[in-house]
């Protein structure tokens, strides 16, 4: 089972969803991946909903804040030793930091940073929270890949950053270029040129126990599919919910 106590520096351990419907976002998730929910109210005003696989916290989902011009969006989050430490750094290594580092009440802290190529995620220095209490299994994190117009860039600032490994993969003529990145021996994610002109961003993948029957469901509750793909390690599609927030499912050879 891939549950989880802590997260070494440097993997990828959460992703929540900024959305412009959060009772639809539950429905079509909830539908989807069969997530169970505990609303969370947030000081201030708001609501940060956790999504839960068997009992444990798999993602979160929360509405985007009045006035924020984003569209609906999965924010990608790193962990690290000290989030202030990172966003300083990700600045000299010619990154933008978005939102500095603020705590989240007790459950950690955390920055907001763009990469030199507009690829934006979010660093977490842990406290009372870890991030994800479970990945690797039917709905929940597995993956993280980095769209970019720029990938060699790209990769030289997060291996500044993280102290990511890489490993350039075999891909066939003509097709984009992708670079596994890794913490230790753990493939962490992957890094590929942006096509079609799409914007530079950060895309989850959540582990599906069957690609097609998912994808189906997927379309069937409102969602859009964009593609599908074979790959070595197995079968991927990429798809959006029906408020146009973008994530993947994997079916296919998984870590612990």
């Amino acid at each position: 089972m891939g549950t989880r106590t802590e997260h070494a520096p440097g993997t990828f351990s959460w992703i929540d969803l900024s959305t412009s419907d959060t009772e639809a976002a539950k429905s079509f998730y909830g539908g989807l991946f069969g997530w169970e929910f505990e609303d969370n109210e947030i000081p201030g005003g708001g609501v940060y909903t956790m999504c839960k696989v068997g009992g444990s916290e798999a993602a979160a989902i929360s509405g985007l804040k009045e006035g924020d011009p984003s569209p609906p969006h999965w924010n990608n989050y790193v962990t690290v030793a000290n989030a202030g430490d990172a966003a300083a750094k990700a600045g000299e290594l010619g990154g933008t930091v978005v939102m500095d580092a603020f705590d989240v009440m007790e459950a950690g802290r955390m920055a907001v940073i763009a990469d030199p190529t507009g690829g934006v995620f979010s660093v977490w220095e842990a406290k009372e929270n870890i991030g994800a209490q479970r990945v690797n299994e039917p709905g929940c994190l597995t993956w993280n890949e980095l769209h970019s117009p720029d990938p060699d860039k790209a990769v030289e600032f997060y291996t500044g950053l993280f102290g990511w490994e890489t490993e350039p993969m075999e891909t066939p003529e003509g097709a984009p270029s992708y670079t596994i990145v890794k913490v230790g021996d753990r493939s962490n994610g992957g890094v590929m040129d942006a096509q079609g002109g799409e914007p530079p961003h950060w895309l989850p993948y959540i582990v599906a126990a069957d690609r097609d029957v998912t994808a189906d469901k997927a379309t069937g509750l409102g969602g859009t599919e964009f593609v599908r793909l074979e790959m070595p390690a197995g079968k991927i599609a990429i798809l959006a919910d029906p408020q146009g927030a973008a994530f993947a499912i994997f079916e296919g050879e998984l870590d612990d």
